[in-house]
């Protein structure tokens, strides 16, 4: 399922990132790489707020979608 419909504060594990090469490559600067953890920790009109990588970072509901886990 993609990020947008996990549950808040439970911890998920990515299986695969969409998009283009481009915006794949900026997740992965950012962290969300397959395998790896992250949790939702707030969302607000769409928009979420997720920690990865001991990391809290603000992602547009547009990333978050192709974002799978």
């Amino acid at each position: 399922m993609p990020l947008t419909l996990a549950d808040t504060g439970i911890e998920q594990t990515i299986q695969r990132i969409g998009g283009s090469s481009e915006v794949r490559q900026h997740l992965s600067d950012m962290g969300f790489v397959p395998g790896g953890s992250v949790t939702v920790i707030s969302t607000s009109a769409g928009n979420l707020i997720v920690k990865v990588k001991e990391a809290r970072v603000a992602i547009s509901k547009e990333m978050a979608a192709k974002i799978i886990v």
